[in-house]
């Protein structure tokens, strides 16, 4: 797999990549996943991954329904 450069963004990130993405901690990444209300994510044998243009849906969401308030 190439090595992700300033040009090209990889598209799954692991949850300390997503954490980092969302600047939220680990732990509440996996808070969210057993409450099934973060961003959406799968397992890939023992990782935890998270797809990046899911991570902009969920925050994009996120923004509608704080403006909706």
């Amino acid at each position: 797999m190439p090595e992700p450069t300033a040009d090209h963004e990889p598209e799954l990130l692991t949850i300390t990549e997503a954490a980092d993405v969302l600047r939220a901690p680990v732990a509440t990444l996996r808070y969210w996943r057993h409450l099934g209300t973060g961003p959406n994510s799968f397992r890939l044998g023992r990782c935890v991954l998270y797809r990046r243009a899911d991570l902009r849906s969920w925050i994009d969401a996120q923004a509608d329904q704080s403006r909706r308030r």
